[in-house]
């Protein structure tokens, strides 16, 4: 049986990184982790120790198309092929209201969490087409970015929100415009990770553990099918939310 072959963009901590711990100890996989500098990331090499043969690293850095490019030629030369990418890879560096959030920041979060992910996308998509007639590019997103429900909760979170859902649209859109593909957006959960515990807010509830978040996300991936109403916006624990 061919292994499943996964790329993880993102993946030298928090989700990203929890992710590629989750698959790599499923059978018949081979994933390869992205992240900005290889050279720092202990955490990922000890998971090719653990895994040999299963886990790659490369070198991957939001919006850089050469670097995308490059990572990409190194998948080609070891598998041929990608059959799921999970672009999680994204920033949320700034908590503020409207009146109070710098243009730059707005651009920041758009150039990273949006552009960042079409990047990605562009160079991913001619692996993906090449491995099956249904391959998967999945996008980490936030109920954050929920227009119904993100928009009307009382968080100092724009510039994150807007560029979620901005990434909502461009998972659709992608969806839409090459037949075959699955492309859906996820929200993760309230992980217990860095960028979750900058944002808490007093009296919400303790976040969930990584482990918990990424058993529920690649069970969605899993699963994830093209539908004849189009894609939806998925929790990961399989509650569907509203765009």
């Amino acid at each position: 049986m061919a292994p499943t072959v996964y790329l993880v963009s993102g993946a030298n901590r928090g989700i990203g990184l929890g992710l590629v711990t989750y698959i790599a100890a499923r059978p018949d996989v081979i994933v390869f982790a992205g992240c900005r500098n290889p050279a720092a990331a202990t955490d990922l090499d000890a998971l090719v120790a653990k895994y040999p043969g299963k886990v790659y690293i490369v070198k991957l850095t939001s919006c850089e198309k050469a670097d995308n490019e490059a990572a990409v030629a190194k998948i080609k030369d070891v598998t041929g092929r990608l059959d799921v990418v999970i672009s999680n890879a994204g920033i949320g560096n700034y908590w503020g209201m409207a009146l109070e959030t710098p243009p730059e920041k707005m651009d920041e979060h758009f150039h990273i969490n949006v552009t960042g992910t079409l990047v990605l996308f562009q160079a991913t998509y001619p692996l993906l087409k090449a491995s099956t007639p249904s391959p998967k590019f999945m996008c980490i997103s936030s109920l954050a970015g929920s227009i119904n429900n993100g928009a009307k909760f009382p968080a100092p979170f724009l510039a994150y929100a807007v560029s979620k859902c901005a990434l909502n649209y461009l998972a659709v859109k992608l969806y839409y415009e090459h037949e075959g593909l699955i492309c859906e957006p996820i929200h993760p959960g309230e992980l217990d990770t860095d960028m979750a515990r900058s944002a808490m807010l007093e009296g919400m509830p303790p976040p969930t553990p990584v482990a918990v978040g990424v058993a529920g996300i690649v069970n969605i991936i899993d699963h994830a099918v093209r539908k004849p109403d189009g894609p939806v916006f998925t929790e990961y624990d399989g509650n569907v939310l509203s765009w």
